[in-house]
């Protein structure tokens, strides 16, 4: 038989002395120490002040293995053969069963006092390095949680901020020319909605752009799949704009007659919009438009919307009790028309400036009440999912809007009735359209806020018999270039 080795055989002069020495380790450099036999079986049990385990003081005569939970005993008879074979084992981390169904996390390191010696094991109570590290990880959580949510904030904002500004385009496929656009389409190229349709889809794009543009178009007409390339806008005049823009063409589904369509974006780029300074400005652009935002499903449920939206539900809406319902019963939709809505931008990408009356219902959203909005709306086909964006514009009078006649109308017509048996009714009559004519062009003007481009479409006529009734009726000096028309 080969002599032990010296530290070995110096360790086993202290065999007799191991409930000693577990006392002595569990009062100054451990919470737990156990004396543990050949067998794996403990007899002797040393406690500190961590009050390790359930009823660890009667652990004497159990097995080792059985002290620790189901999950962690293989880690306990790794170290008894680790111990046994080398003298010495590593730290191995086990749970102790604890009170009310809890568990202790204890690291338990081993030596054996000498060749034929016992055991001694000695453990470390975790708990409070356990939380700690619970406390890390949930404060890193947290400010995932944190980092996430406001991830989800700007891009709902800038959802939100795009389908109030992005320019969206109906385009024939086959001839590259528009065939709708919304108002922020007609405001980007400085002209009226009407007048864009027939135009060719590049026409307010630079010169130098163009090209890729068309281009663009193309590739997104052959392949069936959307593209996006950077473009510089045309000034005034064809000159030469520093506006960028993204351009992204989505092909759109083919009408009943089988013409295909691309659904064109545009939207302009600047470096304000970037960074936590552009964060603020979106967010204070969707908080603080009088325009009521909201995003649907391409159902007409309700994914997102700004507080202008919340404030013509009804009091007391909220983005959380709003969310997933319909838009129609939401606003109460007396004639179908925001469900009819729904079903005319799926099928042509886009509804401009469309009346529809809201309300006449009560239910938990909102009291009776009837009003008019004026409804812009746009198929979002960005990415795989298709959703809507609307834009609701109250229609009803407001007091800081006055529709009493700038110049007296009613009093006016009270006059020419004064008149009655000295003027003939001819005369009369045609006093009263010039009247009528004037007061209805400047509610239009007044109502576009000066546009006169969209007040030639209210009215129905075109910008040119705008200009000239403008003239006729002295509300612009000869010569003088009416309003927005330039």
């Amino acid at each position: 038989m080969s002599p032990s080795p010296p530290e070995v055989a110096d360790l086993g002069a202290l065999a007799g002395l191991a409930p000693e020495l577990a006392n002595t380790f569990a009062s100054i450099a451990s919470d737990i120490a156990l004396v543990i036999d050949a067998a794996g079986v403990i007899r002797n049990v040393a406690l500190g002040d961590a009050g390790i385990g359930r009823r660890a003081d009667q652990w004497i005569g159990c097995h080792f293995t059985d002290t620790v939970t189901q999950d962690t005993r293989s880690k306990i008879e790794q170290l008894l053969q680790e111990v046994q074979r080398t003298g010495v084992s590593r730290r191995r981390e086990v749970n102790v069963p604890g009170v009310g169904g809890t568990s202790i996390p204890v690291a338990f390191a081993a030596i054996r006092l000498g060749a034929d010696g016992p055991v001694l094991a000695v453990g470390r109570d975790l708990r409070a390095i356990a939380a700690i590290q619970q406390r890390f990880l949930d404060a890193q959580q947290e400010l995932e949680r944190d980092y996430w949510r406001q991830r989800q904030t700007e891009a709902r904002y800038r959802l939100l901020f795009q389908v109030a500004t992005d320019a969206v385009l109906v385009v024939d496929a086959a001839t590259l020319t528009i065939i709708e656009a919304n108002r922020a389409a007609a405001e980007l190229f400085g002209s009226a909605p009407a007048q864009m349709a027939g135009q060719q889809a590049a026409a307010g794009i630079d010169a130098g752009s163009r090209p890729a543009v068309e281009e663009l178009l193309s590739a997104a007409r052959a392949s069936g799949k959307p593209a996006e390339i950077r473009a510089r806008l045309a000034g005034p005049g064809g000159t030469t704009s520093l506006a960028l823009v993204d351009v992204s063409a989505t092909p759109f589904r083919a009408t009943a007659d089988g013409t295909s369509q691309l659904l064109l974006l545009v939207r302009v780029r600047s470096t304000e919009r970037r960074g936590s300074d552009a964060a603020r400005r979106l967010a204070d652009f969707v908080e603080h438009t009088p325009d009521a935002v909201v995003i649907t499903d391409s159902h007409g449920r309700l994914q997102s919307a700004n507080p202008a939206f919340l404030a013509l539900c009804a009091a007391g809406a909220t983005d959380s009790t709003v969310k997933g319902r319909n838009l129609g019963d939401l606003l109460g939709d007396p004639g179908h028309r925001l469900a009819a809505l729904v079903a005319e931008v799926r099928r042509n990408g886009i509804a401009s400036q469309v009346r529809a009356p809201i309300g006449g219902l009560r239910g938990p959203w909102m009291g009776v009440r009837t009003d008019e909005v004026e409804v812009s709306a746009a198929l979002l086909a960005e990415g795989d999912q298709e959703c809507i964006g609307f834009i609701l514009r109250r229609q009803s009078p407001r007091s800081d809007l006055p529709l009493q006649p700038v110049d007296g109308l009613a009093m006016a017509i009270e006059n020419l009735a004064a008149q009655l048996g000295r003027v003939s009714l001819p005369e009369l009559m045609q006093e009263a359209t010039h009247l009528a004519e004037r007061h209805l062009i400047r509610s239009a003007l007044e109502r576009s806020r000066g546009h006169a481009a969209t007040a030639a479409e209210w009215l129905g006529i075109t910008p040119e018999s705008l200009s000239l009734r403008l003239m006729r009726h002295g509300l612009v000096a000869d010569g003088e270039t009416p309003p927005l028309l330039n």
